[in-house]
């Protein structure tokens, strides 16, 4: 019962995440992204491809437009914390948002170096835990981990990712100290997850 649950506050919350978020595959001009972005700092966090080598700084290299274009609106609008990101941010109407969001998009996909054998990683992606409402992650983020959009909705790709980073994020919806996720669906599943599954799903969706 709680699986299902689960499952509907996920398909609520890319329902929501999908509506203006779209504006950025429609409106999305990538060589104009590169130009503000080769202008500015991105690449000092990013690298000019958007695949970061820091471990602080997310990658992101083939990530869904839709989905950074959200996540920069949040960061601009304040629905979403961090000082650097929320300055950067503050000057730019959607149009820009929306330029920037298509060049990372059109980058290399993010990869992992050394794929992973965690088993309990593994079977979180792939499975989830019916018994404490998880989901699988697959179910919304591919079975590559690598986002997927299906019916006009974007999933963000999550495989790949540096696992110092994906530790962070499921830690911070786990707190509450993150809450832009539509209608709070990551926050209800990072509840469930224990410091060992957070470890583990890091461990293996950063080798993916």
């Amino acid at each position: 019962m709680r699986l299902v649950f689960s499952l509907r506050l996920l398909l609520l919350g890319a329902l929501c995440a999908a509506g203006s978020a779209a504006a950025a595959d429609r409106l999305g001009d990538p060589q104009a992204g590169k130009a503000w972005s080769d202008e500015n700092v991105c690449k000092e966090c990013h690298n000019p491809d958007g695949n970061s080598t820091v471990a602080e700084y997310p990658r992101l290299g083939g990530q869904q437009a839709a989905y950074l274009y959200k996540q920069l609106r949040d960061f601009r609008d304040g629905r979403r914390r961090n000082v650097i990101m929320q300055a950067l941010t503050q000057e730019l109407g959607d149009a820009e948002l929306a330029n920037v969001s298509a060049h990372f998009s059109a980058q290399p996909m993010m990869k992992g170096a050394v794929p992973s054998t965690n088993v309990l990683g593994r079977s979180l992606f792939e499975q989830g835990d019916g018994a404490r409402g998880i989901p699988a992650c697959s179910a919304c983020h591919g079975a590559d981990g690598k986002g997927r959009v299906a019916g006009g909705l974007a999933y963000p790709a999550i495989g790949g990712q540096h696992r110092f980073y994906l530790r962070g994020q499921l830690q911070d919806w786990r707190s509450d100290t993150r809450h832009n996720s539509p209608d709070g669906v990551m926050n209800h599943i990072a509840r469930s997850l224990g410091d060992k599954d957070i470890e583990a799903l890091a461990d293996y969706l950063s080798g993916l």
